[in-house]
């Protein structure tokens, strides 16, 4: 159900390839770093988003996702499942068309509405390792 391959493939090939990556900071030691590096690898452009707003893989990053000052495709999410919710819904206000929470990233409540505001989304799985299968 949060994982339909038809939604992850439209995902990561169709609604576009500017990412916001939720947690993203310079901590080479954290799943954020390398699975945006693999995004990068893949066509995407991947925008930090972090409190620390740090310069990540060469991209800017922004303290939030209202910061960001250009559209955003798609809003990936390496924060609790207790925060994810509240990014969700930023996600949806910033006209983003798609949410992707990450592996043990789960909130019901959000998919709900997340899904109902129109956003394609998936929970609990990784573009990292979704998007090689697709070549």
């Amino acid at each position: 159900m949060y994982g339909d391959p038809a939604e992850i493939r439209e995902i990561l090939t169709e609604l576009g390839d500017t990412w916001a990556v939720v947690g993203l900071s310079s901590n080479q030691s954290r799943a954020a770093y390398r699975v945006a590096e693999v995004l990068q690898r893949y066509g995407k452009r991947i925008v930090p988003v972090h409190p620390k707003a740090e310069t990540v893989h060469g991209e800017q990053g922004y303290a939030s996702l209202s910061d960001i000052p250009f559209a955003v495709d798609v809003v990936d999410v390496f924060v609790n499942s207790e925060l994810a919710g509240q990014v969700a819904d930023e996600a949806v206000a910033i006209g983003a068309k798609a949410v992707w929470f990450q592996l043990g990233v789960v909130d019901e409540a959000a998919y709900e509405r997340t899904r109902g505001a129109g956003l394609a989304m998936v929970m609990n799985h990784c573009p990292a390792i979704e998007i090689p299968r697709l070549a």
